[in-house]
């Protein structure tokens, strides 16, 4: 692109400036599955001492989830539950959460949100921490719904020996899952955009 907006304060701008920018801006989000499948792929060899490298865990958890039957946007969710862990160290499920919001349901969006703490049932007692700290969302109508991802899901999901999906297996989900949000402050603005197209 050459053509650039021309203001140098956000509040100086023009409608002829967001005619160019909001084109680009369609372009960049129609890029996003591969940006995430991008970074996902970063997770390949890292292992974090753990039997099992991040991309593995990754495509494990997606598999057990496909191969029980749950519905694509909930595969895209296994795949993509610990993306994070190369940005966020200390909050890798709200980076997946992050990701993921304008295009999961509420109870989908809940549970990779908060995956990082029932996950901790299973180890956090060896690192000092409560292992029921779960145990403070028991009101959530999404607490069950949480619990059984870690339990059928992530928690089996650090097996060697375990086979697995390839990744360009589950690709075209994660393009079909992100081609349009279905929620975001954006979303009307993109559903003009996409009417003048």
């Amino acid at each position: 692109m050459n053509a650039r907006a021309q203001f140098t304060r956000m509040e100086d701008s023009t409608q002829q400036d967001w005619n160019l920018i909001v084109p680009e801006a369609m372009r960049m989000a129609r890029s996003l599955p591969d940006r995430v499948l991008d970074h996902l792929r970063l997770l390949d060899g890292d292992f974090g001492g753990f039997p099992v490298d991040r991309l593995t865990h990754s495509l494990q958890t997606a598999t057990l989830a496909h191969e029980d039957g749950r519905d694509e946007e909930y595969v895209v969710c296994a795949l993509l539950h610990d993306i994070g862990d190369t940005l966020g160290s200390f909050n890798h499920p709200d980076i997946a959460a992050a990701i993921l919001k304008p295009f999961v349901s509420e109870a989908n969006l809940w549970m990779v949100q908060n995956h990082g703490i029932f996950q901790g049932y299973n180890f956090f007692h060896y690192i000092g921490l409560d292992r029921n700290m779960r145990d403070q969302f028991k009101a959530s109508p999404h607490y069950e719904r949480t619990a059984e991802f870690v339990d059928l899901y992530d928690n089996r999901g650090f097996d060697p020996r375990r086979e697995f999906m390839p990744l360009a297996s589950f690709e075209p989900m994660v393009r079909r899952l992100m081609a349009t949000p279905r929620t975001s402050v954006y979303k009307a603005a993109l559903d003009k955009d996409g009417a003048r197209a």
